[in-house]
């Protein structure tokens, strides 16, 4: 029994607590008095300060006023030797009901002691308080030098008082005390105008948290502006306008993963049974053709996971912002010098046009990923023979990157479309997965540039991509 009930306390409990976390008067009234002690804090401390800061300067000069008054006594009797009766006052004037105790020491400037404390540590600036350690107690102490008549030359003596730091402490803690009741009072004062206000000035805001949280879960029709003041319609036409982002992400996101899931099931069996095929094979020849088409499968599968990671990656929101200052001329210059062994294994002409340098401001990875992408494609798609070309300029504020090819172009009906995830040509023989453009878009939009599709001039396609120039 004790057991139940224990658990029916701690939900009862929970559920407080989560109505308390869902509470939007709860959590503003919360940043409100948090800000406050925040600064109620942070007076607190810088009080502090000041009454520590007050009661030293008092102190010092109490310490002054009872080292001057000792110096005034200090004489030089009829035979020459040095002399001081302390007057009671020096000392009284430190009696103020915390148990002080009072040191004080009268020095020759030729180092006797005339009376006082032996062995006093002393202060390294003349008339300034200093703390310091005498007899195992900690004290406040002041060194002052005073010219005696009667000495050779009119010469000085040093004065040093000092007096533990009961007193202090106490005048510290006091003003303290004093300032900590204020900030306590108008903390008070404060919370309990926020409630009142949170209660009179929330109630719109709460019908509307009510709305949304009694909804259910998989519910994203728009809500019903009507249901709050003019002032909160924008609120809720924001939520409606999100709750269909939603929609279309999630909508995307089912579109996405099939999609992959259906690109990725054929070449994986596709390699199952050539690897089947090359298990079962007894002939050389035969299991060596079998292994190669293997071998070009996993290629394309392994090509095809690499992009589907790239497009992830490209996605707004999936990265966090990178702001690099890039050279695409150097970008280009660095990928077409690893695409031409291929483009010589292929008879194809490579080139770059680019000015030096031309930058950007952007990721540098996934904007290298679209240059290398635009590559691919240019180079997979045109045949023996054809050329290749890229090029870098800059147009007042503009960087422009063009890769140009002779291959068969994509015709102008389609260009829209081959943006589009895993979507390839009609009659297309060449291997490819359909990301490549799309990976090209998601990277451009994300660095805030523009892509357009047109017809080079021997009849290929030429791909254009405008970015802000750094």
């Amino acid at each position: 029994m004790r057991t139940e009930d224990t658990a029916i306390r701690r939900g009862k409990m929970s559920r407080v607590f989560h109505r308390l976390r869902e509470s939007l008067q709860i959590q503003l009234l919360a940043w409100v008095l948090l800000t406050l002690f925040g600064a109620i804090c942070i007076n607190l401390y810088l009080s502090f300060r000041s009454a520590d800061i007050t009661a030293d300067l008092v102190t010092d000069h109490t310490l002054l006023a009872s080292a001057r008054v000792i110096a005034e006594a200090v004489h030089v009797d009829a035979g020459g030797t040095v002399a001081v009766d302390i007057p009671p006052a020096a000392l009284e004037m430190f009696d103020t009901g915390y148990g002080d105790r009072v040191f004080y020491q009268v020095v020759t400037a030729w180092g006797s002691l005339v009376t006082g404390f032996p062995g006093m540590p002393q202060p390294k600036i003349e008339q300034t308080g200093e703390d310091g350690n005498f007899r195992g107690d900690p004290v406040r102490m002041v060194m002052l030098n005073h010219p005696v008549v009667g000495l050779p030359n009119d010469g000085d003596i040093s004065v040093t008082v000092a007096v533990t730091r009961n007193g202090q402490h106490a005048m510290r803690r006091s003003l303290w005390l004093s300032d900590f009741t204020k900030q306590l009072v108008l903390v008070l004062l404060a919370g309990l105008v926020t409630i009142i206000g949170l209660q009179r000035g929330l109630a719109p805001v709460l019908r509307l948290r009510d709305a949304v949280r009694d909804r259910g879960r998989d519910r994203l029709d728009p809500l019903r502006p009507d249901m709050v003041q003019s002032e909160l319609r924008p609120l809720v036409h924001a939520l409606n306008d999100h709750m269909e982002r939603v929609q279309n992400q999630m909508a995307a996101q089912r579109r996405f993963v099939s999609n992959a899931a259906h690109q990725l099931r054929t070449p994986l069996a596709l390699i199952s049974t050539q690897a089947s095929v090359a298990a079962r094979e007894a002939d050389s020849g035969r299991r060596d053709e079998a292994l190669q088409a293997l071998r070009g499968s996993t290629r394309q599968v392994t090509r095809l996971a690499s992009q589907l990671l790239t497009l992830s990656r490209a996605e707004h929101g999936a990265r966090r912002p990178r702001n690099d200052r890039i050279d695409l001329s150097a970008i280009a210059r660095q990928i077409l010098e690893s695409h031409a062994e291929e483009a010589l294994r292929r008879n194809l002409d490579l080139g770059l046009e680019a000015e030096e340098p031309v930058f950007v401001e952007g990721d540098g990875t996934m904007l290298r990923e679209m240059l290398v992408n635009l590559v691919d494609n240019a180079l997979r798609y045109t045949q023996s023979g054809g050329t290749v070309t890229a090029s870098i300029s800059k147009q007042d504020d503009v960087a422009i990157l063009g890769v140009e090819d002779n291959g068969p172009g994509i015709p102008e009906a389609e260009r829209g479309q081959v943006f589009e995830r895993f979507y390839r040509i009609m009659g297309t023989e060449q291997e490819g997965s359909g990301l490549g453009l799309a990976i090209v878009r998601e990277v451009v939009d994300s660095a805030g540039g523009s892509v357009e599709l047109d017809e080079a001039a021997g009849g290929g396609l030429r791909v254009t991509i405008r970015l802000p120039a750094a």
